[in-house]
């Protein structure tokens, strides 16, 4: 008997679904359960409602769960060593520019842009 652990591990469209809730909100097991429940019902990944979702090996039925929760611990693993990998590459950039600069680098901040505040005149 064939088990949609497989079946959901094997689908790209799948792993893809769960990746897209993911970068929705980046929230663990089970509040991500509740992001994939909301964009199921919304078909708000390629419009795709539970039926399609369904084919895929993407089940939100009890039995399914654990299936679906290891699916999701994979992804998120996947997603946490990629920006890793991004902030150890932008790191390196700040540090290779620095020295063609001769400036000194605090990389102990994570390159981002920088934030701006709208001002609002008091009692307005």
């Amino acid at each position: 008997m064939d088990s949609p652990i497989r079946d959901c591990a094997s689908s790209a469209d799948a792993v893809e679904f769960v990746r897209f809730c993911y970068h929705r909100r980046r929230v663990g097991w089970p509040e991500l359960y509740d992001e994939m429940c909301a964009v199921a019902s919304r078909g708000l990944f390629r419009g795709w409602g539970t039926d399609e979702l369904a084919a895929e090996g993407i089940g939100f039925s009890l039995f399914e769960l654990s299936g679906l929760a290891a699916l999701v611990g994979r992804v998120q693993a996947e997603e946490q060593q990629r920006r890793l990998i991004e902030r150890a590459a932008s790191r390196e950039a700040l540090h290779a520019t620095a020295r063609t600069n001769e400036t000194p680098v605090d990389d102990t901040q994570e390159a981002s842009p920088a934030l701006r505040f709208a001002g609002a005149t008091a009692g307005a």
